[in-house]
């Protein structure tokens, strides 16, 4: 099974966008590149999305792949895969994680959700997201606990995983 991201962290932005990536995500991202080897920088996808997204998402090559594929097989013209297209193919950029480890993003990227002096990384599986620390409390936070208030009290989330078969 494909290594994933876990875990969340604020790290410091500097004036030129500059932001260290989490070490063990540095690792997931290294080995979900099928191009990367020891000396080469580890490329990255991100998906920025339209005036709705007040984050940014991390996709390693392998997932960005998968979606890639996942598009294909949509309808050639249907408004869906349209949709699909802008979103993560018009709406995103290629770029890789420098040799300390740091990600440039740029202004335009920063700007679109707030970054000036912290970034909020949070982990969702085959990818990431980055969000202005007080946009993620304020909004991903609440969605949160709402999601968690429709369910009684000792409830175990895990229970809504689907069954998985054996053997």
């Amino acid at each position: 099974m494909a290594r994933r991201f876990r875990g969340s962290d604020t790290f410091k932005v500097d004036a030129k966008g500059r932001v260290s990536i989490p070490a063990p995500f540095r690792r997931v991202i290294e080995a979900s590149d099928p191009d990367w080897r020891e000396g080469l920088r580890p490329n990255i996808v991100i998906v920025y999305g339209d005036d709705a997204f007040d984050w940014l998402e991390v996709y390693t090559m392998k997932a960005i792949e998968e979606i890639d594929q996942q598009i294909e097989d949509m309808q050639r013209g249907s408004d869906e895969r349209l949709w699909m297209e802008e979103l993560m193919h018009g709406q995103s950029i290629e770029t890789n994680i420098d040799d300390d480890g740091r990600l440039v993003l740029p202004q335009k990227l920063r700007e679109k959700i707030g970054l000036k002096g912290e970034a909020f990384f949070i982990s969702a599986g085959d990818y990431f997201k980055i969000w202005k620390p007080e946009t993620y409390h304020k909004k991903a936070g609440s969605r949160t606990r709402k999601l968690a208030e429709q369910y009684p009290e000792g409830f175990d989330p895990r229970s809504l995983l689907p069954p998985r078969s054996r053997g």
